[in-house]
């Protein structure tokens, strides 16, 4: 039978409705979710797309009333900008949407909000809109999990890198100590706020199975086999010569590259997008940037340099002792996963205690 739920019957869920159920997906759950999304992508039975709508900081720091806080983003990129990413599965459709702007850190708010409208599929009419904003942030961490699993081998515990210590950065010590406990023996975390990285150290403190330092430069970057960057930054995070020559990079920010790894990347090693088209048509992370400012594109080239895709129907392999780049934009079929088993959940949890 389809769903018939009239628009008063549509539930708007924060994420205090969520706690209070018990419905927030586990550590678990959301691997299992995510797993079951990349199944399905992989297949063909998920697929979507995004848009985003990028406005020009200029406009932000003309009002009066932000100008004088220009000077602490020499650094780091506003982001400001409203996307939308849609998407259908087998049983669900879904629609997220999300604002964003660092500056939202001055007023005591996460730097990006999302809100989830949950679809049935067949008459595309709303079952719920859910705060996405936790579902976000932890189901990028899983990209870490994946990454890790897929392109780090070793048999011996390694060392990790994270640049950022936000949302996705936490986001990512937890998803790695999750899923790769025996992988990873020390992690080093870098953040433009000192105070940033010992505030995550203190909260996890005693929960993971690998060691967390806070460092403030780059010298431990040689000696690990994943690095991770999370930022909003301008500028790249680290030099080519400071890296582990075949190590694994994942990109979870914007434009946090240097050019030279990227050479390095494409003519040497295994260059990776969560899905070639998506990374292209946002162009704001370093890979498609690479080929946009020279009159190209990284749809049309990728491929034809062997650009992979972790969105392919076909498995492939890593060449071995080569470098490993990785850029993800996060799919809108992921979210779609995460907030499908988040609301059943909370179904679920409702039911019991009715």
């Amino acid at each position: 039978m389809f769903d018939t739920s009239t628009d008063s019957d549509v539930r708007f869920l924060t994420r205090q409705d969520l706690q209070s159920a018990g419905a927030e997906l586990t550590i678990a759950e959301i691997h299992a979710a995510i797993d079951a999304a990349w199944a399905d992508i992989n297949s063909g039975l998920a697929f979507g797309g995004k848009a985003v709508l990028s406005l020009p900081e200029e406009e932000f720091w003309q009002r009066e009333s932000v100008a004088p806080f220009r000077r602490d983003f020499v650094d780091e990129r506003l982001g400001w900008k409203l996307s939308a990413l849609y998407c259908v599965n087998p049983t669900h459709g879904g629609v997220k949407i999300i604002g964003a702007n660092a500056f939202n850190r001055h007023l005591g708010l996460p730097r990006s909000t999302s809100t989830v409208v949950l679809l049935e599929k067949r008459t595309l009419r709303p079952l719920a809109i859910l705060d996405g904003t936790a579902i976000s942030a932890l189901r990028t961490g899983t990209y870490a999990s994946k990454v890790a699993q897929l392109f780090v081998r070793s048999q011996a515990p390694v060392s990790g890198f994270i640049f950022g210590s936000g949302p996705v950065a936490r986001s990512v010590v937890e998803c790695l100590n999750f899923a790769c406990s025996d992988l990873i023996g020390d992690i080093f975390i870098r953040s433009r706020s000192i105070e940033g990285v010992e505030r995550l150290l203190s909260d996890f403190a005693d929960r993971t199975s690998f060691r967390l330092h806070a460092v403030t430069d780059n010298q431990r970057l040689k000696e690990c086999a994943l690095l991770i960057t999370a930022t909003n930054a301008r500028q790249p995070l680290f030099e080519d010569e400071e890296l582990n020559r075949d190590g694994v990079t994942l990109h979870l920010g914007g434009d946090e590259v240097p050019e030279t790894y990227l050479q390095r990347a494409l003519k040497s090693g295994t260059v990776v997008c969560d899905d070639i088209q998506t990374v292209s048509r946002r162009n704001s992370q370093s890979i498609a940037l690479h080929f946009s400012r020279k009159g190209l594109s990284l749809e049309e080239i990728g491929p034809l340099l062997g650009v992979r895709e972790l969105s392919a129907p076909n498995g492939w392999v890593r060449e071995a002792d080569t470098p490993v780049c990785v850029t993800c934009v996060g799919l809108p079929m992921l979210d779609l996963y995460a907030v499908q088993a988040t609301y059943e959940k909370y179904l679920a949890r409702t039911q019991e205690n009715a």
